[in-house]
């Protein structure tokens, strides 16, 4: 079915209600979600043609649900799906993108996830705690002696870009290793809602930056294998260049961004409410941070066989937008005090890391660098507070701040 049919017509429109492109929705899309839930379980928005689904026990299904895929050229050509090819111009973007373990369904997803997977065994990622303590201790340590500053660029981001270049070996004495946080935002820019063509430039550049310097580096450590992420892909066999690279990209993409806004929404969150975890039950309290103010607030994945939600037929053909910031607020899941922020909150189901063959194969290392961080603050900043009210980055998908200036 083409996807640019019309929606079963009984369906309203919700874009009075949704508008992600509204600075004032993206500032607080909240009680939005609540009034999606109110009035059904699947609801066609007009403006971004996807159907949207907002209850926990829905998305949760969906994100598992293998008649759904984050791409359909598996099993159609585009036109069989009825949608047009990617501009010729986005080309390099859409490689690098398409070959990365986000994108990838089936057996090319099954196998990379399993090569990709031995990185962050629980073994693996307790071997890396101490190297995460030793940096957040040195990033919150500078931030103090200076007596604040931008939080998220002095501490929230060079903590986890750190941990993942480590991982990945990229040299310190790089020069590239100070573009991997610029080149990361430049392609992140593609997963907002309609990005513009300016956006669609900066990723290009990027993904065509980026790459050529993967490949140098995979071309050294072919030549001298080290102790490192790469060498270890450069050595299996199977796996081709193309899907090296953009499984390093990807690891870089998704192994920073939940961490980086995590950190500056949960402390804007904690500074905003006036309250502090309990350093005994900070794991607790991470959790509760992910849910209460999720950094990722929606996953599109394509209708590739019927479905149906609430008695609303999905056709083949439509895309889906799972509302991951509106399931972790669902009182049917959560309670009455879905709406609040609860520090000790023990059943704690959120979405934040996904479900299903995507779930997010970094979350153990994300919680650890985020306990490591919360921890430091905690100890090493306990007056912090705001100078100034931060500003929302406008997207809506990727949910952060331009910055978070605070004093200790």
């Amino acid at each position: 079915m083409d996807a640019s049919a019309s929606p079963d017509p009984r369906t309203d429109d919700v874009s009075a209600v949704y508008d992600p492109w509204s600075p004032a929705f993206v500032a607080d899309p909240y009680p939005a979600y609540a009034t999606l839930r109110a009035a059904g379980r699947a609801h066609w928005h007009g403006p971004a043609r996807q159907w949207l689904i907002p209850h926990h026990a829905d998305v949760s299904a969906l994100l598992r649900d293998r008649r759904l895929g984050r791409t359909y050229t598996h099993r159609f050509s585009h036109e069989e799906f009825g949608r047009e090819a990617p501009p010729a111009a986005y080309e390099p973007f859409h490689t690098l993108n398409d070959h990365g373990l986000l994108d990838l369904e089936g057996a090319d997803h099954a196998r990379i996830r399993r090569l990709v997977s031995t990185a962050f065994t629980p073994r693996t990622v307790e071997e890396l705690a101490p190297t995460v303590r030793r940096l957040a201790a040195e990033l919150v340590g500078r931030l103090v002696a200076e007596g604040g500053g931008d939080l998220q660029a002095l501490v929230a981001e060079p903590l986890p870009v750190a941990v993942i270049a480590e991982m990945l070996g990229i040299p310190a004495e790089d020069e590239e290793r100070g573009m991997l946080r610029p080149w990361s935002a430049a392609i992140c820019g593609m997963f907002e809602l309609n990005p513009s063509e300016d956006t669609a430039r900066r990723a290009v550049r990027a993904s065509v930056e980026f790459s050529a310097y993967l490949r140098e580096l995979i071309a050294r450590r072919r030549r001298e294998p080290g102790d490192d992420l790469i060498s270890s892909l450069v050595a299996v066999e199977g796996l081709t260049e193309q899907e090296t690279v953009s499984t390093c990209v990807l690891l870089l993409n998704a192994g920073h961004e939940a961490t980086v806004n995590t950190t500056v929404n949960g402390w804007w969150t904690l500074l905003r409410e006036g309250v502090r975890p309990d350093p005994e039950k900070l794991s607790t309290a991470v959790e509760e941070l992910l849910r209460y103010d999720t950094p990722l607030q929606m996953f599109e994945r394509w209708v590739l066989d019927d479905i149906e939600v609430g008695g609303t037929v999905v056709p083949r053909g439509s895309e889906v937008a799972l509302l991951l910031g509106s399931a972790n607020r669902d009182p049917a899941r959560f309670g009455p005090t879905a709406d609040r922020l609860d520090l000790t909150r023990a059943d704690n189901p959120h979405l934040t890391f996904g479900a299903g063959i995507h779930y997010c194969l970094g979350a153990p290392l994300a919680r650890l660098e985020l306990t490591a961080v919360f921890a430091e603050l905690l100890r090493r900043a306990p007056g912090l507070r705001l100078t100034a009210e931060p500003v929302r980055r406008p997207g809506y998908v990727i949910r952060g701040f331009e910055q978070l200036l605070v004093e200790v």
